[in-house]
């Protein structure tokens, strides 16, 4: 696939398979939609190594005490707000850890604010804001990959000693030279041209999932594939803690209820309480010396 087009970027290439899209019927438009979403998975998967080396550059940053930067305009940064605020109640992660930063700031979530992307200097400013440093990471968001709000947060966190990354769906973009790293999944041109909150947006919300989640059980917050740093602030997540107590400890019902309720439904705390017969706040020294990570307390 060539990356660009007549000086044009793949992303706001015509799709010759949806030329005529407008004289399409309802079954067929979805279906050519079904279709072109099919290469997001395969361009994702291209990017593994690139992904992967990401997790690990973010992963020696959180461990030194630095916080990650979410930064993106439009579409893009409305993912990467998604993906910073979903962590908190799957993850328990520390109100600062992940920080989204999105041109426009929480008017821009709800209401468009295109032009504000423009803003090079905005992007340093907002960065600027939050006194970046050099135990920080921050990921550059755009599908185009030059979004002068974005480029001008890079410079930024350059200058600053910041690890530089950047995600983007064309190669070659401006956004490359601004990174250290640049995930850059190619899927072609969109069936509607330009609108990237299509295969480019189910392209960024994947790898930000990966990132993220993959991060997170680096970092402890997984035992076997159950989520027990999850953040029960409702009646279902307690369930589900509830559900997980039972699958982690094989205890009955009563006991799981009583132990989850001693640690105020903190999910590792009480399985530690209960596999090590010790009382919270015992579990929770295990546990910080452990850096939070279950399965070396429990085995």
């Amino acid at each position: 696939m060539e990356p660009r087009k007549s000086g044009i970027l793949t992303t706001e290439n015509r799709n010759p398979g949806s030329m005529n899209l407008d004289q399409m019927n309802t079954e067929e438009i979805v279906n050519l939609i079904n279709r072109e979403d099919a290469v997001v998975p395969v361009a994702v998967a291209r990017e593994g190594e690139k992904i992967a080396r990401a997790v690990d550059l973010l992963y020696e940053r959180v461990k030194k005490g630095g916080r990650i930067f979410y930064v993106g305009a439009g579409t893009s940064g409305r993912l990467g707000v998604l993906d910073a605020v979903e962590c908190g109640p799957t993850f328990s992660v520390e109100e600062g850890l992940l920080v989204p930063v999105l041109a426009g700031g929480r008017e821009a979530m709800f209401v468009s604010q295109e032009n504000v992307e423009d803003d090079r200097e905005l992007g340093r400013k907002e960065l600027e804001k939050h006194k970046l440093n050099e135990k920080d990471a921050v990921l550059g968001i755009a599908a185009s990959g030059k979004t002068p709000f974005v480029l001008g947060a890079l410079e930024f966190a350059r200058e600053k000693g910041a690890l530089t990354l950047g995600l983007a769906c064309n190669k070659g973009g401006p956004i490359e030279d601004e990174v250290e790293l640049a995930i850059t999944p190619l899927v072609g041109p969109e069936v509607l041209t330009g609108s990237t909150r299509m295969k480019a947006g189910t392209a960024q919300k994947i790898v930000l999932n990966t990132l993220s989640t993959t991060l997170m059980i680096r970092l402890g917050k997984a035992y076997s594939n159950l989520m027990v740093d999850l953040r029960p602030t409702n009646e279902k997540l307690r369930e589900r803690a509830f559900k997980i107590f039972l699958e982690i400890t094989g205890a009955g019902e009563e006991e799981a209820r009583e132990t989850l309720k001693k640690a105020e439904y903190c999910l590792k705390e009480a399985v530690v309480m209960y596999i090590k017969d010790v009382g919270f706040s015992e579990a929770c020294g295990l546990l910080e010396q452990a850096r939070g990570n279950l399965r070396k307390v429990i085995g």
